[in-house]
């Protein structure tokens, strides 16, 4: 009989690089999804909403809004997973005031835009998930319920992004929520489709 792969454990350094990598592919799908008026689901969408409405950093937002979800995650899923989940929140919030500066698209399509940075947040995600850490609040309990029940994270993530985006309906316009819808379906299929029980080892 062929062997039973083992969980091949991640090193420190890996995971500082892995932390930043999907840090930044997420702010930047963040900011490019900010720059085009759009929302997204999870913690960043209430902060979007919070932002739009009041005009407060994003940023600032994003960090105040997860905190309460810390506690959560030290009771159930380990102080390891608690800190590398605070310091990736800490990162997008950080990384998300910073692209803009840098970065500016003169011309914004609202369905490429959601598409493209759909895309990067996915991709984002599935790094800080392979490397035991998420962007907090519903990042949390899906992984949480993933691990311990075998719920798919992209499957719940998905149904609570879209009616987070839905609530959007009477702020943005609605090609930017048809738009938005797009982005978050776009996002979690490729949470769904590459970050599975047992698909991935290494921890």
């Amino acid at each position: 009989m062929p062997a039973v792969p083992t969980a091949v454990p991640h090193h420190f350094l890996e995971d500082v690089l892995a932390i930043f990598t999907g840090t930044l592919l997420v702010s930047l799908g963040v900011a490019m999804f900010k720059q085009a008026g759009l929302f997204t689901g999870g913690t960043a969408g209430l902060a979007f909403l919070i932002h739009y409405a009041t005009n407060l950093s994003f940023g600032l937002v994003f960090f105040l809004i997860n905190l309460p979800f810390y506690w959560f995650a030290w009771q159930r899923m380990g102080w390891q997973f608690t800190l590398k989940t605070f310091c990736s929140v800490g990162l997008v919030s950080i990384f998300s005031s910073l692209h803009p500066q840098m970065i500016h698209l003169s011309t914004i399509t609202p369905f490429y835009v959601a598409i493209i940075g759909g895309s990067l947040m996915g991709v984002g995600f599935i790094v800080l998930f392979r490397h035991h850490a998420s962007l907090g609040g519903i990042n949390i309990l899906a992984l949480y319920l993933q691990d311990k029940h075998g719920i798919r994270a992209g499957k719940l993530q998905m149904g609570l992004d879209i009616g987070i985006v839905l609530a959007s309906f009477f702020i943005v316009h609605p090609i930017a929520m048809l738009a938005s819808v797009l982005g978050a379906v776009v996002l979690n299929l490729a949470i769904m489709l590459n970050h599975r029980p047992g698909r991935y080892l290494a921890v």
